[in-house]
């Protein structure tokens, strides 16, 4: 068991492109960063959809997600958002009514709220007092599987800043996006050592796994 970073960032650093909207929450260009996983077969079957490829790509993310017995996100990742949320035109998240999780998801927020229960497995739980207690209930729901952290960036920074990271899987892709928000940034502190255990090439994209020294 252990907490897993799951991201893919361009080559010059960015998880997110600059100026992001409510319709555009990857920001200019963000939506080029996961052309290689919106066409596997494993992520359509999660979102419900037929067809896709298989592959090299295929099988790691698949690996991936089946490690993975809970996750946790930001509220921005969840909704787009911020503030009360029924000031939220998008409350209730981005992926309607059967989310492609189907498992239990930790949302880190400022903002009580009750848990929101899906179709397919999925609840959504709305943690308020911090990064600690969203990964010790994520923990406890996961069982012997992995925790996942979803994103965005700034929960990751907060986790890795925390040294409570124990695997990243780092996908990045053959983009220069120019701006955004960068994946690693301002860490602050001493110099964080990792170790590179898995770099697979695929079809436009490097796959790369890193964990802490033992």
């Amino acid at each position: 068991m252990g907490l897993t970073l799951d991201i893919t960032m361009s080559l010059d650093g960015f998880v997110a492109g600059p100026n992001p909207t409510l319709e555009e929450p990857l920001g200019a260009g963000g939506e080029l960063l996961h052309e290689w996983i919106v066409r596997l077969a494993s992520w359509r079957r999660y979102h419900g959809l037929e067809g896709g490829e298989t592959g090299a790509d295929d099988e790691l993310a698949e690996e991936i997600v089946a490690s993975i017995g809970a996750h946790i996100m930001g509220r921005r990742m969840f909704s787009g958002g911020a503030g009360p949320w029924e000031q939220d035109p998008r409350a209730d998240g981005w992926w309607g009514e059967d989310p492609p999780f189907h498992h239990q998801v930790f949302v880190l927020t400022h903002h009580e709220r009750e848990p929101l229960t899906k179709e397919g497995g999925t609840t959504f739980h709305f943690v308020t007092d911090g990064i600690e207690a969203a990964l010790e209930r994520a923990t406890a729901a996961a069982g012997e599987l992995d925790v996942g952290i979803s994103g965005g960036a700034a929960v990751a920074q907060q986790y890795l800043r925390a040294g409570l990271i124990d695997t990243m899987n780092i996908h990045v892709t053959p983009l220069l996006l120019g701006g955004g928000t960068r994946l690693f940034d301002e860490q602050g502190g001493e110099p964080i050592g990792l170790e590179l255990v898995r770099a697979v090439q695929g079809h436009g994209v490097v796959h790369l796994t890193f964990t802490r020294p033992s």
